[in-house]
């Protein structure tokens, strides 16, 4: 098991920026991917960015260039600096961790979320 634990969210207002963090404990040993998702009430989750072991990283289009992911493999956490922040941008931050426990097979693990609430 994995558990996460996110930190960071809050409330800015537009053009501001926050940085959030998510840390990883339990069987942490095997995590690949890490990443971070959001969602809004009465929408899908969607994809924000994710980030593997190695450091490769991939963003939704919506925050490519304001968004930047990164990872430290030591300390087993993630973070995610949010700069000009925009009101669509409002969600819960929800951050998700992939734990190989086969060839080709991983199981996918949640944290809680964060509230990230930027206001015009």
């Amino acid at each position: 098991q994995v558990q996460l634990v996110e930190s960071g969210g809050g409330l800015v207002q537009a053009g501001e920026s926050l940085r959030l963090s998510c840390t990883a404990s339990g069987s942490i040993f095997s995590i690949a991917l890490m990443g971070w998702y959001r969602q809004v009430p009465g929408k899908q989750r969607e994809l924000v960015a994710t980030i593997t072991r190695r450091g490769s990283t991939n963003y939704a289009d919506s925050v490519k260039g304001r968004f930047t992911i990164s990872r430290d493999n030591a300390k087993n956490t993630v973070y995610l600096q949010m700069n000009s922040l925009k009101p669509e941008d409002t969600a819960v931050y929800v951050c998700a961790a992939d734990r190989v426990v086969a060839i080709s097979r991983t199981d996918r693990y949640w944290g809680q979320g964060t509230q990230v609430t930027v206001s015009s």
